[in-house]
């Protein structure tokens, strides 16, 4: 019983000193951030965590996917919601208020900006193609590039409209959520891009009706 209890003594103070020499790892900046001595950047919390996930010197810009594997398996087309960030070229799909994902998207460019305020998911669909923006092609069936509209298609030419993978439609006039070239920046005809690697899943995890957050 002693050897057990000097073990456990042992084990406490060892966690406290690890504790106390994470600490002291790091300050905080003038910027507000945590540094190292040489005024490095310093991720503070645990690796795995949505925490360290953020905190990252490359989030938001960043491709990479952070998911709650515990809560993503718990949520559902009932209670699932998805948030929008313009700001960050962020989508989060949400159990309640917590964030089961949080993934790249790419939004409106300035001509076509993605509009911002609360939806929800008009329309479901696996195989879609854009009415409204593709390829142009010439009666030979050369493509036209610079031309991406029906307006543009000549006479014996045809239109090719963009292919938009699990399509999830927000307004009657063409914004929605799908698969689609993500780089990070605003670069999309006010549709929100999503990778091919997420939006499958968002997609089995939301239904018609589901709400959608623009901010």
């Amino acid at each position: 019983m002693k050897s057990l209890l000097r073990s456990l003594s042992a084990a406490a103070i060892g966690l406290l000193i690890a504790s106390c020499a994470n600490q002291s790892s790091y300050v905080i900046g003038p910027d507000g951030k945590p540094v190292d001595k040489d005024g490095n950047p310093v991720n503070p919390f645990e690796p795995g965590t949505y925490e360290h996930f953020k905190a990252d010197s490359s989030y938001p810009k960043t491709s990479k996917i952070w998911k709650n594997e515990q809560l993503l398996s718990l949520t559902t087309a009932t209670n699932s919601r998805i948030v929008i960030s313009r700001k960050l070229q962020r989508g989060f799909l949400m159990n309640g208020d917590e964030v089961a994902m949080d993934y790249p998207v790419s939004t409106g460019k300035s001509s076509h900006p993605t509009p911002a305020g609360s939806y929800t998911i008009l329309e479901k669909m696996a195989d879609k193609s854009s009415n409204a923006y593709g390829k142009v092609y010439d009666a030979e069936g050369n493509r036209i590039y610079g031309k991406e509209t029906p307006g543009d298609v000549p006479e014996g030419g045809k239109f090719v409209g963009a292919p938009m993978p699990y399509w999830m439609r927000l307004t009657w006039d063409g914004v929605g959520h799908h698969i689609g070239n993500v780089p990070r920046y605003p670069a999309s005809h006010a549709c929100i891009r999503g990778p091919r690697a997420v939006m499958p899943t968002i997609f089995r995890k939301v239904k018609v009706g589901t709400p959608v957050t623009v901010e």
